[in-house]
């Protein structure tokens, strides 16, 4: 019979409450140990440690890293932007060091948890091989328990050993807006290399909640859990959901399972009365969040497992032309976001994540659009408590090849399903402005390729648009995504001020002479005959770059606050009088290295007074 956790142990705070350091906000656990810090560290760029076994060995560790920060970064305290597509990390680990190991000797379970390693790694405890992983942007776990050395002794010290490989070269990879040349140019910022998320440790049960995913149906006013177990349990144990707001227990089912997985319905009674949907209703002017407890049962209703975690009752859908949340057309204002910040380049922190969510707000968005990154699941967090919807994107590989298909498919898949229970996440794109398919228009395996990413979405996650090839080139969108540098209103409204230009628009070249859309496989409205259109990139403008800074660019430059802001809302107000157009979103957040084309400076202080940029962004005095 599996060994029940005691209470004290294995109550998790409220998912809604905890304080957004845990590094997978949505299955919430007791107790953790965070191993971010200093770490030994080497580079290999002689590829030589595997053959000289420094998982054993202990290699050339002469230098300190400070993890989850890249080396590439100044925060890593490496600091070294060049080539080095092999590195290696080491750390030491006492048990007596970790969260709940006294549970180890009743049969828990040690699991090692990463973040994110870029973009291939392996890992060994005391010299002996843990695991590998594949995937740059995606999280992994390993079991460690039966590697530890000296288990019985809390004291004793073991020594976890990663190695990460991310060949710069290597177009098949999915690296997104890292650069290929020795230092960032254009549109391309320095590369990640390595650990670049949190890594921590937890004590868990043997049979325990290994997975969990939310999807809400708010017609019917139900919830619906799927639940992963680490196992098939060698007899039925019970799983019970409970959901709640605040003290008020609003729902909880109770059902057995004998097999390795579960789906739980469960109705929530307050929705037959239709005062209540508003109450419960998620929307980023009212980020109402229940708060979940999935727990396990044993025989006699001991505790074998539990976790917290959330659920946001919401819907998003596309229909008349319409991008629709909660079944009432919304009009989306976002923002492009690059997610690099000067010191920690595609890393971050805990607090600046939550930062950067209250910065977007404050400028006037309701939805983000983070670019070329799955950005760390506690910014989806604080925009999930916050109240800011999310497009949810990836990097894209620079090639199409059997290989480029392979490693994109695989991690787009394992970003789908960690993400899919946020309901900030509102829509996907796994392809932008054709990266990795550069001759879609021509090649029809490129197209079937896209197609088929945008048809694999659909079936992991069928309760959100699709956007299958963000900017131009759409071949099975559920929005029509189109990207527009214009220097000015008047060209806005010369392309999308009225249905018929509208239609001369997509039937043309397009703004940047690409087609809009590849006719023969769009995916068309029945009320329209096209989907949605949403201006998903404009603006890019670049305020007063330094004199003689040849590599500092925007798509349109101004010289004064006056101007700036001047332009700014010419757009801005150009985009509103367009009637078809449903949501736009401006490019972009912050100045990123070479990129002056930010609202923000790189250090995320305004160029102009937050409340200037705020009324041109939403068309209303401050205050209104």
């Amino acid at each position: 019979m599996p060994t029940p956790v005691s209470p004290q142990q294995s109550t998790p705070p409220p998912a809604t409450q905890q304080d957004g350091t845990y590094p997978r906000p949505q299955l919430v656990r007791a107790g953790w140990t965070n191993l971010d810090g200093t770490w030994g560290f080497a580079s290999d760029d002689a590829d030589v440690g595997l053959a000289e076994h420094w998982e054993r060995r202990g290699g050339g560790f002469d230098q300190r890293i400070t993890v989850p920060f890249p080396p590439e970064s100044s925060a890593s305290g490496v600091g070294e932007p060049g080539y080095h597509p092999v590195v290696w990390y080491r750390r030491a680990l006492r048990l007596d060091e970790l969260e709940g190991a006294d549970r180890l000797a009743a049969g828990h379970r040690l699991l090692l948890r990463f973040g994110a390693v870029d973009h291939s790694a392996r890992v060994w405890v005391d010299g002996r091989l843990a695991g590998e992983h594949e995937g740059g942007q995606t999280p992994f776990a390993l079991d460690v328990t039966d590697l530890l050395e000296d288990a019985g002794d809390p004291g004793a010290e073991h020594v976890v050993v990663v190695r990460a490989h991310d060949d710069p070269h290597d177009l098949a990879l999915p690296r997104g807006k890292q650069d290929w040349r020795p230092t960032p140019h254009g549109i391309w910022y320095q590369r990640t290399t390595g650990i670049w998320q949190t890594v921590w440790a937890e004590v868990v049960p043997p049979q325990r909640v290994d997975a969990l995913a939310w999807s809400t149906d708010v017609v019917r006013g139900v919830v619906r859990a799927e639940v992963a177990l680490a196992s098939r349990p060698a007899a039925a144990v019970g799983l019970s959901v409970e959901l709640s707001l605040g003290e008020e227990v609003l729902a909880e089912v109770t059902t057995r399972v004998s097999g390795p997985r579960a789906v739980v319905e469960v109705p929530l009674e307050a929705w037959a009365n239709g005062q209540d949907v508003e109450r419960l209703l998620w929307s980023p002017e009212r980020p109402v969040l229940l708060d979940a407890r999935v727990r396990l049962l044993g025989a006699e209703q001991d505790v074998l497992d539990e976790v917290a975690s959330y659920v946001g009752m919401r819907s998003t859908s596309v229909e008349r032309g319409q991008l629709l949340l909660n079944d009432r057309p919304y009009e989306m204002r976002s923002v492009l976001e690059q997610g690099y910040w000067p010191q920690t380049h595609l890393a971050s922190t805990p607090e600046a994540l939550r930062r950067e969510v209250e910065l977007i707000q404050e400028l006037g968005f309701n939805a983000v659009r983070v670019h070329q990154k799955a950005e760390d699941p506690r910014f989806l967090h604080w925009a999930d408590r916050l109240g800011l919807l999310v497009w949810g994107e990836t990097a894209n590989a620079y090639e199409f090849s059997p290989t480029a298909v392979r490693l994109l498919t695989r991690e787009w898949t394992d970003l789908v399903l960690r993400d899919r229970s946020h309901p900030c996440v509102v829509a996907w794109v796994p392809v932008n402005e054709s990266w990795g398919v550069g001759q879609i228009a021509h090649d029809p395996a490129q197209r079937r390729y896209a197609v088929g990413l945008a048809e694999l979405t659909r079936a992991l996650d069928p309760t959100r648009p699709v956007i299958s090839d963000d900017g131009w080139e759409h071949v099975s969108s559920d929005v029509l995504g189109i990207h527009d540098y214009a220097g000015s209103g008047r060209e806005l409204l010369d392309r999308y001020g009225s249905p018929e230009a509208v239609e001369r628009t997509l039937a043309g070249p397009g703004p940047a002479g690409r087609r809009p859309v590849l006719e023969e496989q769009v995916r068309r409205d029945a009320t329209t005959g096209r989907p949605p259109l949403a201006i998903t990139e404009f603006g890019g403008i670049s305020y007063a770059p330094a004199a003689g800074d040849e590599e500092s660019w925007g798509y349109s430059t101004v010289s004064s606050d006056e101007e700036y802001v001047a332009l700014l809302t010419e757009l801005y107000d150009a985009l509103r009088a367009c009637p078809d157009v449903v949501g736009t979103c401006y490019t972009q957040l912050t100045d990123t290295l070479q990129e002056t084309n930010g609202l923000l400076r790189a250090d995320r202080t305004p160029k102009v007074p937050v409340e200037l940029v705020r009324r041109a962004v939403t068309g209303r005095p401050e205050g209104s």
